[in-house]
């Protein structure tokens, strides 16, 4: 039996639970979350998964669990405290929280080994074409334009009057544009909006071959993609417009999705993007 970690438990980590059903009701997997309030999950012991309480990464008992595979859900700031202990243990690690590549020293310990990082593409799609023109030197020009409802764009560092314009905008009004800069910018001002917008980075960095190569690469990857943020109150589905251009031609995808019933900044598709990931991370694990 393989033994999976899930660092969170929300809207994702429920969700990856019950896409796993299969694997956990033949007895396949053993799947453990770490959360930091039982008592908030009671309602959801029934989902397959031995729930454990922990303070921080510094808590002994998650290190002591023995887990094959471990994969993040909790959010970015999760990702950072968890993230290098994982991969300096030499477990393999599933990012869901892609975000956190924007941060340097994080990127570097989640790159070093001598775990193995496993990047999820969240809530878009058609990035492997892009990945395979990247490693040729064949794209110039990378941006992503995403639109989401207003109410979930909404963030703590807001002021009044940019929350009550979010909350005020109708249809009639049109996409009003509430950022443009790169995916490092955008993810500092929406953490739980637009890890998809570093995923398009890490994407398109182009073919390393060792650690510093891949570092180096993502940090001129994210300088170069450029990002758009609407907030749309005609927008049901989170909509995205990647496209990208250079001399491998020049690529455009339109992907609309739904947002998590239970938490509408997440898109429906990460949680079914994050276990493709883990399926495909465990079956490398067990040919090895």
């Amino acid at each position: 039996m393989t033994s999976v970690l899930l660092i969170g438990f929300g809207a994702i980590g429920r969700h990856v639970a019950r896409l796993l059903h299969p694997e956990i009701s033949s007895g396949r997997l053993r799947l453990t979350a770490l959360v930091r309030d039982l008592d908030k999950h009671a309602d959801h012991q029934g989902l397959g998964a031995e729930l454990i309480e922990v303070e921080s990464p510094q808590d002994p008992r998650w290190t002591e669990l023995r887990a094959d595979v471990v994969v993040e859900c909790a959010g970015v700031p999760a990702a950072r405290a968890y993230g290098p202990a994982v991969i300096a243990a030499g477990l393999p690690f599933v990012l869901t929280s892609v975000g956190a590549l924007a941060d340097r020293p994080i990127r570097q310990s989640l790159l070093t080994g001598p775990g193995e990082l496993h990047v999820t593409n969240g809530a878009i799609g058609g990035l492997d074409v892009l990945e395979a023109a990247a490693q040729a030197q064949g794209l110039d020009e990378v941006s992503i334009r995403t639109a989401k409802a207003p109410a979930g764009l909404i963030q703590p560092w807001m002021d009044a009057e940019e929350v009550r314009r979010l909350r005020s905008l109708n249809p009639a009004d049109g996409p009003l544009t509430i950022f443009t800069g790169s995916p490092a910018e955008a993810i500092v001002k929406f953490p739980s909006n637009v890890n998809i917008t570093v995923a398009l980075a890490w994407a398109t960095r182009g073919l390393g071959f060792d650690a510093g190569a891949d570092d180096e690469l993502m940090e001129r990857a994210l300088q170069r993609t450029r990002v758009e943020i609407r907030a749309d109150p005609s927008q049901v589905d989170s909509h995205h417009e990647i496209t990208a251009s250079g001399s491998a031609g020049d690529f455009a995808f339109s992907i609309s999705s739904t947002p998590s019933p239970e938490n509408p900044a997440t898109s429906g598709l990460t949680a079914l993007s994050v276990t493709r990931t883990l399926r495909i991370c465990l079956a490398d694990f067990r040919r090895r």
